[in-house]
């Protein structure tokens, strides 16, 4: 077993980080299987978060570890990887898909699931590197997936803290409707925290989170920088309204559409 063991090390490298069309193709269906793992995540727990058939999680759950323990091998650095924040995320994701075989399926581990979002980072770069418009499109697509993270982790935490406290949450898509109607401060009351630990959630939410949220939307249908390379020095981002480059003083003529201020 000794000896195969750097042959298996040498095929998984390969996979995962070479650059052959197989290696792409790999890589390129984890991709979409994290993305189906994510979605699935989502909707569970929105529309059956109290379900007592669990034989999809627990295939999800061997696959995840079949692909953890694959990377983990593959990995230049293991004890590195291992205590990776992404690495330790996937671990209590695939907890939390196994444990309800021996105990009661807790609230906290149906939601502590959405970690799974955090995968979405490394989807974001592989897509990036293979792809031009992705690379064009950068700041926003990662502005959109930090807002997507920051919300749907947020909702987790309100929807462990109070479904059991607040009659108004029921399940997670209550949750998820209080942490937007909040972060929007829109506020329409028909759902409101009634305990003193839901209202301190409630003000933590609106000091760190509306901030957050509306810089996040904004660059979103703003960016914050637009892309137009220098033509001395090569530095290819710039404020909107830039006149001069910021490193080398060169006079740039950026297009604009008139709408910035």
């Amino acid at each position: 077993m000794a000896a195969d063991t750097p042959a298996i090390q040498t095929f998984l490298r390969q996979l995962y980080f070479g650059h052959t069309t197989r290696a792409r193709a790999f890589r390129y269906g984890l991709l979409l299987i994290d993305l189906i793992t994510i979605a699935y995540f989502i909707v569970s727990a929105m529309i059956d978060p109290d379900r007592h058939h669990h034989a999809l999680d627990y295939g999800i759950a061997v696959f995840l570890t079949a692909d953890y323990i694959a990377r983990l091998i593959a990995s230049p650095t293991p004890q590195r990887y291992v205590f990776s924040f992404t690495s330790l995320a996937d671990v209590v994701v695939i907890i939390s898909l196994i444990v309800p075989a021996f105990f009661e399926n807790f609230a906290f581990l149906r939601v502590v699931r959405m970690l799974r979002l955090l995968r979405s980072y490394h989807l974001l770069k592989e897509l990036r590197d293979a792809s031009k418009w992705f690379r064009r499109n950068e700041e926003i697509l990662q502005s959109a997936v930090n807002l997507a993270v920051f919300i749907f982790v947020i909702t987790a935490v309100v929807f462990v803290l109070e479904h059991d406290r607040n009659d108004a949450i029921n399940n997670y898509l209550d949750a998820l409707y209080f942490t937007v109607t909040t972060l929007t401060t829109t506020g329409f009351g028909d759902i409101t925290m009634t305990d003193s630990l839901g209202r301190l959630l409630t003000v933590l939410i609106m000091i760190f989170g509306v901030g957050l949220f509306l810089r996040l939307v904004q660059t979103i249908f703003r960016p914050a920088k637009v892309q137009f390379a220098c033509p001395d020095c090569g530095l290819n981002r710039h404020d909107p309204d830039a006149v001069h480059c910021k490193h080398c003083g060169r006079t740039l003529n950026i297009p604009t559409d008139g709408t910035w201020d």
